[in-house]
């Protein structure tokens, strides 16, 4: 596979081509969802392919095509290059790429796997779908029962005409249930470990094992039901406990994508919008409170974006995009560093597949822990909520005004946890939201969750990246109806 990707960039070369790159992909992936205790859905797809990338006279040219065979590669090489040409006319710049920082060899990352979840039989995959929906059954108001498994292994061979030789071996895994009750004119749901399939991670089938997803699903059946009576949680100002699994989504869109370099520049304005926090901000805006430290990082362990190096052959990078409350570094990869004056990459360009080149794409970004533990934070707040689960969201084209609603909240009085709500839903402004924490728990209580669906780019191109996240306290939040 190595000779293929070699040979198309040796063919891009001697077509004109002043920089190439090629990247054969194989993909493995497997979905199991059980629904109401029979199978709903199930496939295990693969796919492979080569994707070849190239600069003519600064233009960039790319072509992409099923397959693997040397012929193929070629051919593609010569059509990126073709493309490229015709390209060449409507360029208002020439592409620059900033340094490789230390990258450009040969070179070979695995995900660590302790169980192969490819090597998992389908009966014991079921069997644990099966015991999970047992437990979630024994309430008249269920009406749906879900559990879910969800594995994918990419390998990817990788050559540039800089000398890049780079195998991955990526892998991941993922696993969740939930609960839908009806009742009292509404229906509620309970997502465990987090909402959207649960929780995933560049681990093997000991993710799952460790998960013991069937012991979760009594408390998410009777709290999906007990929603169904709570009290809607009402309108005002107050202070917010936010677990890890909905700050990982604040995280994620309040953090995470107005510091993808291309989107500040308005690359992405077209499809996803611009960003509040222009070049101007770096090193001096102020994101946040002093407890406010959220770092990019793709080598922590776990994180559905760690890998050795990224889609460029940088080596991945570790940075703090807020520095004790300062704005201090975006996402890049070589071209747009280059475009911002910046000497070196931070390692996060990424392509859906070999059938896409690869786009900035925001990182494992997590926000680091501090020293309370949730029993304490709950026991400080004297009015305010505790908000957990994503369930919906909406964010403004800056990234800047935004409303998130959770699966489910609990008031707090007098640093007592009291009675459910249903429907929690806060809103704010990013700057003014970072700045009111004042509080978050410590390293016990630190997660790292996964998103495996994050959009981005047109064409549109899915990417998994993971925010890590203890819970925290936000004063003064408004709450709406």
């Amino acid at each position: 596979m190595m000779d293929r990707a070699k040979a198309a960039v040796e063919a891009a070369l001697s077509q004109g081509a002043t920089y190439a790159d090629a990247r054969v992909n194989r993909l493995r992936r497997e979905e199991l969802v059980l629904r109401n205790g029979k199978l709903d859905s199930a496939s295990a797809p693969e796919e492979a392919g080569v994707g070849v990338r190239v600069l003519v006279d600064g233009c960039w040219g790319f072509a992409a095509a099923p397959g693997t065979d040397d012929a193929s590669a070629r051919a593609l090489a010569a059509r990126a290059v073709a493309v490229a040409k015709e390209l060449g006319p409507a360029r208002v710049e020439p592409v620059k790429l900033a340094a490789l920082n230390g990258g450009g060899g040969v070179a070979e990352y695995r995900t660590p796997v302790e169980i192969d979840p490819f090597g998992v039989s389908l009966a014991d995959k079921l069997d644990l779908l099966k015991a999970c929906d047992e437990e979630l059954q024994g309430a008249d108001e269920t009406v749906v029962r879900e559990a879910s498994l969800s594995f994918r292994r990419e390998e990817q061979w990788m050559a540039s005409s800089e000398g890049a030789a780079i195998f991955q071996e990526l892998v991941r895994s993922g696993a969740g249930i939930a609960s839908t009750a009806a009742a009292n004119g509404t229906v509620e749901r309970r997502s465990w470990p987090a909402s959207f399939g649960g929780n995933y991670k560049s681990e093997g089938w000991e993710l799952v094992q460790r998960l013991d997803l069937p012991s979760h699903a009594p408390r998410m059946r009777d709290e999906a039901v007990a929603l169904c009576s709570a009290d809607e949680c009402p309108a005002g100002e107050r202070d917010l406990i936010l677990m890890g699994n909905q700050l990982m989504l604040q995280i994620h869109e309040s953090v995470g994508h107005p510091n993808e370099l291309d989107r500040v520049f308005g690359h992405e304005v077209d499809l996803a919008g611009s960003s509040f926090a222009t070049t101007d901000k770096l090193g001096t805006f102020r994101y946040g409170s002093e407890h406010v430290n959220l770092v990019a990082d793709s080598t922590v362990a776990g994180g559905l974006d760690t890998r050795g190096f990224d889609d460029d052959g940088v080596p991945s990078d570790r940075w703090h995009v807020v520095k004790d409350g300062v704005f201090q570094g975006y996402h890049t990869n070589r071209e747009w560093a280059a475009v911002a004056g910046e000497t070196a990459s931070r390692a996060t360009n990424r392509a859906e597949g070999w059938y896409n080149p690869p786009i900035i794409r925001i990182t494992n970004l997590s926000l680091m822990p501090g020293t309370w533990t949730l029993d304490g934070l709950i026991a400080d707040t004297e009015d305010g909520v505790l908000c957990d689960t994503v369930k919906m969201w909406s964010i403004d084209q800056r990234r800047l005004n935004f409303q998130f609603t959770t699966e489910i909240g609990w008031e707090i009085k007098n640093g007592e946890k009291g009675r459910m709500l249903r429907k929690p839903t806060y809103q704010g402004q990013t700057p003014e939201f970072w700045a009111s924490c004042d509080a978050i728990c410590n390293a016990d209580h630190w997660e790292l969750w996964g998103v495996p669906n994050c959009g981005k780019g047109n064409p549109l191109q899915v990417a998994e990246m993971s925010h890590g996240a203890a819970p925290a306290r936000f004063r003064g939040v408004t709450f709406v109806v």
